[in-house]
């Protein structure tokens, strides 16, 4: 009955036909004349010009370009190249003792496979998926999505530029060939200038390599942070941990500016060389040429056919710097990849899966590590696991329960043993992984419908309630982590997925913690236990409710690492020299859920169907109903306010400078040519030598004057441009920063980490490094096309008849070109967001999939997210190409009209004259091209300060600090009233909370009770203003909280929150990011939370360096950390969030006597699962739909039979003729 892992590798063909065939691109079948000019494009740009582009109005890739068919390629070529570097290297060791170890070639492979664009989906996923647990520790998921958006950006950028390689060098030696055909030897002299400056450039571009280098890691770092603030946003909320944080990736950015900056002063010499290498050329063949024989004469043909060679000679120069830039930061990224891709990966060889023996798992001497070079953490495991037993696995906090389980799926490092495992494996992680889809794809997990397994899949995992609640039910859209549920649903949903896969072995870490007391009964029941569906099964579960323990089939006791008892209960109560404690832990906890504060209950049990009567649940549109937003993508052109936004960061005063710099060099370049035409016209009616000789040195001295002014001009332009856009860059990634993090919790519910991200890496780089330079040549080109165009029509005249048409069809071509390239910018933008936001959520869920196996389903998921981003940006490439053959086209013309003009007016215009307009004619076409490239670039690179500028004018959260702040020692009583309080999350949803009345004496503490979804962590989140007040208010203290800004209110306020969030960092920066207290409090709040030996016992103590996300320490040990936080900052008022729930019980006890006495004097509210952590309390808050239902001494609402005593109830607890009994 239960289905069957479908196969993978066939599941995912892609079909050809319907709307993809009809936009299949035409360019295969093309003519050759619509190939050479694009013109088969010319549908989509006409189009584009009539409205805004959609991602169904682009043609879609070729089939052989497409990820489907290149990745298989470059797997292929990238398996080849490895084994060729392996055999290198056992050649080279059988020569040498201590050859030194080289990695495989990225760049050979992909030379192979001709297609680098595509290397994202191929090295990323592949290899992610992969990974083992020290590369993931050495990769983190930043580092991978650096990795993925800017090195793999650097490689394609060099595709782009790849033939400049080998065109420069061509262009400069035809160009320096037809100078000697025209000065002859003088030339040698240009030539010694270029291999004098040159070197100097090659030096220059190794310390910017360098510079790149640390500029990338900075990057890294950045990136890395800044994944983690996003997923963990809603503690530093919580926390007002926000300006803490800020300032540490400011810190980092910061870094990164420097190396950038020190990078571009060195691009500033460059750039100065090069450009001022034309000049410096001429110069020098120009005076060695007078040297030569004084005989020689500059003539009108002589000057203007070499300065014409020389302005040819400008532009591969010109072109050089962003060439040779280009490949030192594509070697560095090269570098990065290969490291990436010979990273370490997980050896299948750890298990043996081909097992047929009589047991369904079995560890034989088996130690274990997540390092190869680390200390054991799993030791000496010898246990058979039967085939269809129900096993399982106890111990305290931090014993190895949660790492065996890592050690069967084979993410650990085996030392030493042998690990066998029979049959496929389902797999239910303590932190629940839920995917951004629908609920029933979270479920099915790729497999195929079984529409009865299927509903007796959600009856028994009782997700059929919530269903109804839904407002789709199972078609209801998941947000990214499960956001729009609640941690007992997302459990539920998890352990469904298990059940309803089929497999063989079931790894349950823990699911019945996150669940109420009776649905976790149910759980066991109808899944887990000997009537549930997967009574056949292998079932290994790992718990902290030892009172199931007598219903399983076999007990594996953990301690520090090894297996300290196996057995059944039976067995291990009869034998074990410690078993007794066990005995005791067990009594204890069944005392637990018995009500050791409430007197005797004589009436019997009031029927569950009763209670529910008395009001029906309402569906969760009342609540935080909401589904994850698809990326907005603007239409029409960039507003002009936008580009105000990044003149303003980028500072009116470099601005002003930059015009005037770069006026300057243009300016003096013309009068360099002008005093050239003049001294050929002088030169022409000179008959005496003698005094040419003369006025010779004093024209050559001018010519270099005018020359160092000009160099003078660049290099002041550049130094000027450089300090104005590092000033925009820092301006508008603080900006950025600043705006997401002022955005309500709310947004990051609904819009996906990738969209975020996205903004922080491709649109910042941009700004970074592409839109100053961009800006640079744009103000650069339209003084010289002004200029070029002033020279010729001063003289020829005519030649304004013929450039008013020109024109005119250069910016006609521009505004039809731009509306569409800008739209596919734009939809490129929107189109790499899923890349990220998918990438991110799959490596968040490794472990899941690599232990369902679906490792090949997720690669071809992303395969087709890929395919999406690069069909957008083969569309945006021919785009380019559309307008450069037309562009080169009316330039062509130009020069045409320009060449005739000087023909028909004869001997009427001097040949210095013509020799001049001639020449700026054959310039102006390279210009205009520029200008009109550069000017869409800057439209079309404009998009990405419109994306970052975008959050700015979004709803925000209230100021941090507001005129009105509280006293210092606020709050001091611990008073909390809630007056007709109402709450929603969205304006459009209904209530989340309704009229809540109720107020709290002076450190008293108040149990929150409730089903799912009846408001309780809405009330938390309430107090912390996460959610706003729709009507009411709530008073602390005599202050209302709305009156005073977040961070004096969050501050003030203390929480201990479900879900354990841990930075990467250190321990000692995990428990105290603002650097408050001394490490004396520190050790003295681990040990308070029981931590202290823990920590001790680690090599690097406090400055242990956590894991992203935590995951070096086991999910209770992420718990303790949280509640030594709040240990740190001790304040009035305490909020429980079911904070113990991931610890074993004789923890969880000790926790509970700590927070008892290091909390006495505070009010505490304490929002709880397990009945048996709140049943203490002074008074019992129970809430229903969202509606205080019942706010009583527990005793007294025991005694009133209602919705609470039905809770007590399902949780098997009563009281009856005096006697306690258990029902469960």
């Amino acid at each position: 009955m239960l289905c069957s892992q479908p196969n993978w590798g066939g599941s995912y063909q892609r079909v050809r036909g319907g709307l993809d065939a009809q936009k299949c691109s035409p360019e295969k079948s093309a003519s050759f004349f619509s190939k050479v000019t694009y013109s088969w494009f010319s549908r989509v740009i006409t189009l584009g010009y009539k409205r805004p582009l959609e991602r169904e109005d682009l043609f879609e890739l070729n089939e052989s370009d497409s990820s489907y068919t290149v990745c298989p390629i470059f797997e292929k070529q990238w398996r080849k190249e490895v084994l060729r570097n392996q055999e290198r290297q056992k050649v080279k060791a059988s020569f040498y003792k201590e050859a030194h170890t080289k990695k495989p070639s990225l760049l050979y492979a992909l030379w192979n496979t001709f297609k680098s664009v595509l290397i994202q989906v191929a090295v990323f996923k592949v290899v992610a998926l992969l990974l083992s647990n020290v590369s993931r520790q050495k990769f983190s998921t930043g580092e991978i999505i650096n990795l993925m958006s800017a090195d793999a950006q650097q490689l394609m950028d060099l595709t782009a530029n790849l033939n400049l390689l080998w065109s420069a060098p061509f262009q400069i030696l035809m160009a320096i060939y037809l100078l000697w055909q025209e000065l002859g030897p003088a030339v040698l002299a240009g030539v010694a200038v270029l291999v004098f400056v040159i070197p100097i450039n090659a030096l220059a571009a190794t310390k910017i390599k360098k510079l790149k280098k640390s500029q990338r890691k900075n990057k890294d770092k950045q990136i890395k942070l800044l994944k983690e603030i996003l997923h963990g946003i809603k503690i530093l909320k919580l926390y007002a941990w926000e300006p803490s944080y800020k300032n540490k990736i400011i810190k980092i950015r910061d870094q990164e500016l420097e190396f950038q900056e020190s990078a571009r002063y060195l691009t500033v010499f460059s750039m100065l060389t090069l450009t001022c290498i034309p000049f410096l050329v001429s110069l020098a063949t120009f005076c060695v040429y007078f040297l030569l024989d004084e005989g020689n004469i500059l003539t009108a043909t002589k000057v203007f056919t070499s300065m014409s060679l020389f302005n040819i000679l400008r532009i591969p120069l010109f072109e050089l710097p962003t060439v040779i830039s280009t490949v030192v930061q594509t070697k560095i990224s090269l570098g990065r990849l290969e490291d990436f891709l010979h990273t370490e990966e997980l050896l299948p060889q750890n298990i043996e899966t081909n097992y047929i023996g009589d047991h369904a798992i079995e560890f034989t001497d088996a130690s274990f590590s997540w390092d190869k070079t680390g200390m054991p953490v799993l030791k000496d495991l010898n246990i058979k696991i039967p085939e269809g037993a129900l096993v399982a696995v106890v111990g305290q906090v931090g014993s190895g329960k949660s790492s065996m389980l890592s050690a069967i799926l084979g993410e650990m490092e085996k030392l030493t043993g042998v690990v066998q495992r029979k049959g496929s494996v389902a797999y239910v992680s303590q932190q629940a992984w839920i995917q951004n889809c629908i609920l029933q794809e979270n479920i099915l997990f790729g497999s195929f419908m079984k529409k009865e397994f299927y509903e007796q899949v959600l009856e028994a995992c009782a997700l059929l309630p919530d269903l109804e609640q839904l407002p789709k039910g199972d078609q209801t859209e998941i947000g990214e982590r499960g956001v729009n549920i609640s941690g007992g649903q997302q459990h539920r949903v998890s352990l469904a997925r298990a059940v309803y896969s089929g497999a063989d072995i079931y790894l349950l870490d823990d699911p019945l913690s996150a669940v109420d007391v009776h649905v976790g009964k149910q759980l066991f029941e109808k899944v887990i236990g000997s009537l549930g569906l997967l009574k056949n099964k292998t079932r290994i579960l790992v718990t902290h409710n030892l009172t199931l323990l007598p219903q399983m089939d076999l007990i594996v006791v953990m301690e520090s690492g090894r297996i300290a008892q196996v057995g059944t209960y039976q067995e291990l109560l009869s034998k074990t020299r410690n078993l007794t404690n066990l005995h005791q832990v067990i009594s204890e906890e069944e005392k637990a859920h018995a009500l050791k504060r409430v007197s005797a209950v004589n009436s019997r049990t009031r029927p569950k169907d009763k209670i529910l009567e008395q009001k029906p649940r309402p569906s969760l549109d009342q609540g935080k109903q909401f589904s994850m937003k698809k990326e907005k993508i603007p239409v029409g052109g960039v507003k002009f306010s936008i580009i105000l936004q990044y003149l303003q960061a980028f500072g009116w005063l470099w601005v002003w400078l930059t015009m005037v710099t770069y006026l300057g060099q243009n300016l003096v370049g013309i009068g360099q040519n002008l005093w050239l035409s003049a001294w050929a016209k002088e030169a022409k009616n000179m008959t005496d030598f003698t005094e040419w000789k003369q006025i010779r040195s004093n024209k050559l001295n001018i010519y270099g004057l005018l020359g160092l002014i000009k160099g003078l001009f660049v290099c002041s332009g550049a130094y000027v441009i450089t300090r104005g856009s590092l000033a925009a860059s820092r301006t508008m990634y603080v900006q950025l920063l600043n705006n997401v993090l002022h955005l309500p919790i709310q947004f990051f519910e609904t819009n996906s980490t990738g969209q975020i991200i996205s903004r922080f890496t491709k649109d910042i780089f941009i700004i970074d490094m592409r839109l100053h330079y961009y800006l640079r040549l744009w103000v650069n080109c339209t003084l010289d096309v002004i200029g070029t165009i002033l020279v010729i029509v001063g003289a020829l005249p005519l030649f304004i008849l013929g450039i008013i048409p020109l024109v005119f069809f250069y910016f006609s071509i521009q505004r039809y070109y731009v509306a569409s390239s800008r739209q596919i910018r734009r939809l490129t933008g929107a189109s790499r967001s899923p890349v990220i936001s998918h990438f991110s959520e799959t490596l968040s869920g490794v472990s899941t999939i690599r232990a369902f196996g679906h490792q090949q389903r997720f690669i071809q998921q992303y395969k087709e997210v890929v395919n999406e981003n690069l069909v957008c940006f083969y569309n945006n490439v021919i785009s380019n190409r559309w307008l450069s053959v037309r562009l080169e086209f009316l330039g062509n013309l130009m020069v045409l009209f320009a060449a005739l003009l000087a023909v028909l007016a004869g001997n009427s215009i001097d040949s210095a004259t013509v020799g001049l307009s001639i020449s700026y004619a054959l310039n102006i076409t390279h210009s205009l091209n520029f200008w009109v490239k550069k000017a869409c670039e800057i439209e079309t690179n404009a998009v990405a300060v419109e994306r970052v500028c975008e959050y700015e004018n979004m709803d925000k959260e209230a100021p941090w600090i507001m005129s009105r702040r509280p006293p210092l020692q606020w709050p001091n009583k611990g008073v909390v009233e809630f007056i007709n309080y109402q709450a929603r999350y969205r304006d459009d949803l209904g209530l989340a909370l309704q009229d809540i009345t109720f107020k709290t004496h002076g450190e008293e503490k108040i149990g929150i009770v409730g089903r799912t979804g009846a408001g309780k962590s809405t009330l938390s989140n309430c107090l912390f203003r996460i959610v706003e007040r729709a009507g009411g208010k709530i008073i602390i203290d005599g202050i209302d909280i709305s009156t005073i800004g977040l961070h004096d209110l969050r501050g003030k306020l203390n929480i201990i929150p479900q879900h354990p969030v841990l930075f990467s960092g250190t321990l000692k920066m995990n428990l105290d990011p603002l650097n408050k207290y001394s490490d004396s409090k520190l050790w003295e709040v681990l040990e308070l939370c029981h931590l202290k030996e823990f920590v001790q016992s680690l090599p690097e103590k406090l400055l242990h360096e956590i894991s992203e996300g935590g995951e070096n320490l086991s999910m209770g040990q992420r718990q303790l950390v949280c509640l030594a936080r709040a240990l740190l900052r001790k304040t009035k008022i305490l909020i429980l969030d079911e904070a113990t729930a991931s610890i074993d019980f004789e923890t969880d006890k000790l926790v509970q006597t700590t927070i008892r006495k290091e909390f006495s004097d505070c009010t505490i509210l304490t929002i709880a699962h397990r009945l048996q952590s709140i049943i203490d309390s002074d008074r019992v808050l129970v809430l229903d739909s969202g509606s205080i239902v019942e706010f009583e001494a527990p005793q007294n609402l025991i005694r009133q039979k209602g919705l609470f005593y039905e809770m007590t109830t399902d949780a098997g607890i009563t009281q009856e003729s005096g006697t306690e009994k258990k029902l469960l």
